[in-house]
């Protein structure tokens, strides 16, 4: 394994290298930084991004997904992600409990990571902890995170392959779905498809991607029960890379995250929020942008 320091390149062999690399990385502790200058970015494990409305079934999907993908000694990494809390920045990190049958399975390493605030859904740490697994040599890393809007575009920045859950209750909202999404998603799975109404919904979809976009799959599942599931397992298997566009895409929308990230590092949310609960009770005239201008 190379050297960063007193941080190695972790590898899947070894949980608790990997649990401590990821650590290091989320809170920016000591060597970090010289750990992230050292991945190596020539490796080909695919980051697959799953993202859906609350409820839409991710986690029991992603459950079923890695029995799926473990098959002929495969390695898997999952990163789940909560939402934050913006009021008291808690979060509640429960994907891990939704998929216990993999808990003692040596095959599969499974982090929860909170969004600490992202308004898309997204952790700024999640890229930089998608690429220590990649370096890893997992063979698949896994980021389930709930969709709030942005973040089915945001997750395409940082996912090779990106699925959009959805639900049959989704049916009257169809034709509000986003173009940006339809350009980002390279399958739609309509969960809980034993649902009165799942077949009209997974028609209708399957008409307006036809209608805008060429061969975007739709798959209909019933995670629950693991129906379907193993259909996405193979689409995963035989995924092409992307072409050189999307590439350059995918690589310029990971690097304004990072950028963000550090250059908003020096910015601490709850000070800040000390700060404008000051300003607003001896400032009558308070203004935001004047505010704002000091940083």
């Amino acid at each position: 394994m190379a050297g960063t320091g007193q941080i190695k390149i972790p590898h899947y062999s070894n949980f608790r290298s990997v649990a401590r690399a990821l650590t290091v990385v989320e809170n920016s502790l000591a060597g970090a930084a010289n750990l992230l200058q050292a991945l190596p970015f020539n490796n080909s494990t695919p980051v697959i991004g799953i993202t859906g409305p609350p409820g839409a079934g991710k986690s029991t999907l992603v459950n079923n997904l890695i029995t799926e993908l473990i098959t002929g000694g495969k390695h898997i990494a999952v990163l789940a992600i909560d939402p934050t809390s913006p009021f008291n920045f808690g979060s509640l990190l429960g994907d891990r409990i939704r998929m216990v049958p993999h808990f003692n399975n040596q095959q599969v390493y499974i982090r929860s990571l909170a969004t600490r605030g992202s308004l898309g859904g997204l952790s700024a740490k999640t890229i930089e902890m998608a690429d220590v697994l990649r370096a890893a040599q997992f063979d698949y890393v896994l980021i389930e995170t709930v969709g709030v809007g942005q973040s089915e575009v945001e997750i395409a920045g940082l996912a090779d392959i990106t699925m959009v859950v959805l639900v049959p209750e989704a049916g009257d909202e169809i034709q509000n779905i986003k173009s940006g999404l339809m350009e980002i998603a390279d399958a739609f799975i309509v969960n809980k498809a034993d649902r009165a109404g799942a077949n009209e919904f997974a028609g209708k979809l399957k008409k307006l991607l036809t209608d805008q976009h060429d061969n975007i799959p739709v798959f209909k599942t019933v995670a629950s029960q693991n129906e379907g599931v193993g259909e996405i397992a193979t689409f995963i298997h035989y995924q092409t890379p992307k072409n050189n566009e999307r590439k350059v895409f995918l690589t310029a929308e990971k690097a304004y995250h990072i950028i963000k990230e550090h250059r908003m590092a020096d910015i601490d949310k709850k000070k800040l929020r000390q700060q404008i609960a000051e300003a607003l009770k001896n400032d009558t005239q308070f203004n935001l942008y004047s505010f704002a201008a000091q940083y």
